[in-house]
């Protein structure tokens, strides 16, 4: 190694690199790896199926998928669309998500210069936030968050900042927003519909975050993966249609809960074309591109879908939820009934004599013993001491599975 030219460095970071070599430092872990571990999510997946049990900590999402979507990609594979793809995805695909998005939410979007397919919703997160941050850069999240918008950010020494949602009805106050940035802040994260909470933004709490934005120079980084998930009287909104957050919102999305594709790998970033082509390079030194023949699949479906499918799945949907809400309360749990997504956050408080354990990973565990169905800890989605009370359950699933663990949970009591 020290034989080794050392390109395209600064001299001062060329001797900090060299200076790092002299010291002989060994094989060893990064100075990031000992202080991560397992997604929770993950660990309980992998207990549900150690013990057989059902599954509602993942988002896995084993609905059916849409004939014309899978048939799509059989198609796709047998005309022989197995090889790369140019690094922004395939052109019919990214003319159709401009296309349905102009068509549903009204924003006018450019397929050849302010799309990018990605590898699922977080890879597109990876690649933004590889593009746009640099270590040290803060941006803020709201909690409770998603773990991995967290782990992404870490992974690349960027610093997640908690701002707290009212735990009451997971509202938003923008005095806290204001009070948590600083000169080093450069984003503003927005899950909508969030998980795990499923927040649905409103309108005023989103052109209050475009103000805020505007006036500290941020970008606001919007996740939107489960925005046909919407119950009741919740609109979706994304915030680069609010007036003057076009350029300075990076929208990302994909299909992996639309078309239960989870493991298809499909998603995207909408852009304005001066930060596109930056987060392209960082996808493509990533994961090169997104499945070739999924992206065909998905074309299909995006293309022939229209607005009754949306419209069905989130009636679909909002029955699962009533069903895991009525079960939830029979176990003796009190749920945060959600306005969008498809998960549950439900406190566990009066049920310290059923359910052992101090901490809700302790009590997500007691809980699959008991009964056979798998929910994640609530601290997963808080910072640390926080949480503790709550577990979260997911209800995309198939209505048999989904009554089987309604049953089971009933028998909690």
């Amino acid at each position: 190694m020290k034989h080794s030219v050392i390109l395209d460095m600064r001299p001062e970071v060329a001797k900090m690199v060299q200076a790092e070599i002299a010291k002989g430092r060994g094989l060893g872990l990064s100075e990031l790896a000992p202080r991560v571990m397992q997604s929770e999510i993950r660990a309980m997946t992998v207990e549900s199926d150690r013990v057989g049990g059902v599954n509602l900590a993942q988002g896995v999402c084993d609905t059916e998928v849409p004939q014309v979507v899978a048939d799509g990609a059989i198609a796709a594979i047998r005309d022989g669309h197995n090889i790369y793809t140019r690094l922004d995805g395939i052109q019919r695909l990214r003319r159709a998500i401009a296309e349905k998005t102009e068509r549903m939410q009204g924003l006018v979007v450019d397929p050849e210069r302010e799309v990018l397919v990605t590898s699922g919703a977080t890879g597109s997160f990876h690649a933004v936030a590889m593009a746009l941050f640099d270590q040290g850069d803060e941006v803020l999240l709201f909690e409770p968050f998603y773990g991995y918008h967290v782990g992404t950010l870490r992974s690349l020494r960027v610093v997640p900042v908690a701002v707290e949602l009212d735990s009451r009805d997971w509202s938003l106050d923008l005095d806290r927003v204001r009070a948590a940035i600083t000169p080093r802040t450069r984003a503003i994260v927005v899950n909508t519909p969030s998980n795990p909470a499923g927040k649905v933004f409103t309108r005023q709490e989103l052109e209050g975050l475009a103000q805020i934005a505007r006036e500290f120079d941020l970008f606001v980084l919007t996740d939107e993966i489960y925005e046909h998930f919407i119950y009741g009287d919740a609109k979706h909104l994304s915030p680069a249609a609010i007036d003057g957050m076009r350029e300075r919102t990076i929208v990302m999305s994909g299909f992996s809960k639309t078309f239960s594709v989870t493991g298809w790998r499909i998603g995207y970033v909408i852009a304005d074309a001066k930060w596109i082509g930056a987060i392209g390079y960082f996808h493509d030194l990533l994961y090169v591109c997104a499945p070739s023949p999924f992206q065909h699949g998905v074309a299909a479906g995006v293309e022939q879908l229209g607005k009754t499918f949306y419209a069905g799945l989130a009636l679909e949907h909002e029955s699962k939820r009533e069903m895991l809400v009525a079960a939830l309360k029979d176990a003796g749990m009190t749920p945060h009934i959600p306005d969008g997504a498809y998960y549950i956050l439900a406190s566990t408080k009066g049920l310290e004599h059923v359910l052992n354990g101090e901490t809700a990973a302790q009590r997500a565990r007691s809980l699959l013993a008991k009964t056979g169905v798998a929910a994640v800890a609530g601290s997963a989605f808080f910072r640390a001491g926080k949480g503790e009370d709550l577990l979260r359950f997911c209800f995309a699933k198939k209505d048999e599975d989904l009554a089987d663990a309604c049953r089971r949970l009933r028998g909690l009591r």
